[in-house]
């Protein structure tokens, strides 16, 4: 009895623990950016140029604008939540090729984006970009995708605005579900400081959407993608399933290859 009590006590412990870990480091395990030199030099396959832009309490945020001499629109990309422009603007490279052009920031502390990042910082710096294509493209020209994480801070942006088209891959129905995914024993809702409650946004989004998700997703579950299609309202939505497709791949299977244009052309 006495052994008992002591294996609960010390995993009672261990459990207390990891709950403060995770409470004070959940940033550093939500957000992985990869830092660049201010003098480092972007090499990409297309034309491209590279800006600043300045935030209200003096931060600067790096982005890159793919352009073309006739585009066909414009899209604002949202990446996900690991490394910086030198690998997203890699990705978003895809779609500039198709002859849309492409503006691809770096958050707060990626690449060689300065500030603090925070929920409201992320939605306040998308907002920024925004009204930066808005200056330059018309609304009705305009579609928002967003990647993983930056599914949450596209489907803000597009609840606020009146953009063509949002385009979700591996989308998630807000940041609680999906860490209850990963810790299903830990109290997320009250350890989680990053709610990004995108199923609450898209009530707002009155554009067309579209989702991507792959069925064997281990960092967003399918089914947190498919709840958050379940939550639209708009009535031109679309969620396209990619059996066998994980977080990161979808751009390899045929689903997706054969899909994307048509979708894009709707715009």
């Amino acid at each position: 009895m006495h052994k008992l009590k002591k294996i609960l006590l010390w995993s009672i412990a261990l459990y207390s623990i990891i709950a403060v870990l995770l409470y004070f480091f959940q940033e550093k395990i939500i957000f992985q950016p990869e830092k660049l030199s201010t003098d480092f030099i972007f090499q990409f396959a297309h034309p491209f140029e590279e800006f600043f832009l300045e935030t209200k309490d003096n931060s600067r945020l790096n982005a890159i604008r793919f352009v073309n001499e006739y585009p066909k629109g414009v899209i604002l990309y949202f990446h996900g939540n690991k490394g910086s422009l030198k690998r997203w603007g890699e990705i978003a490279m895809f779609f500039a090729q198709k002859k849309y052009d492409v503006i691809i920031m770096d958050y707060r502390g990626y690449g060689k984006s300065t500030g603090k990042i925070s929920e409201q910082k992320l939605y306040e710096d998308a907002q920024l970009f925004y009204n930066y294509v808005l200056e330059r493209y018309p609304e009705d020209q305009i579609t928002i995708y967003g990647r993983s994480i930056g599914t949450g801070i596209a489907t803000k942006i597009a609840s606020d605005n009146r953009p063509n088209h949002l385009i979700l891959e591996t989308p998630y129905y807000n940041m609680k579900d999906v860490a209850e995914s990963w810790l299903p024993i830990f109290p997320t809702n009250l350890l989680l400081q990053y709610k990004i409650p995108s199923h609450e946004f898209i009530q707002n989004v009155v554009c067309d959407v579209t989702i991507y998700h792959g069925t064997d997703d281990r960092v967003v579950p399918y089914t947190s993608g498919e709840l958050l299609f379940n939550s639209i309202t708009v009535s031109n939505k679309r969620m396209i399933t990619i059996p066998k497709g994980s977080h990161n791949n979808l751009i390899k299977f045929e689903e997706y290859l054969t899909t994307i244009d048509s979708i894009l052309k709707n715009d």
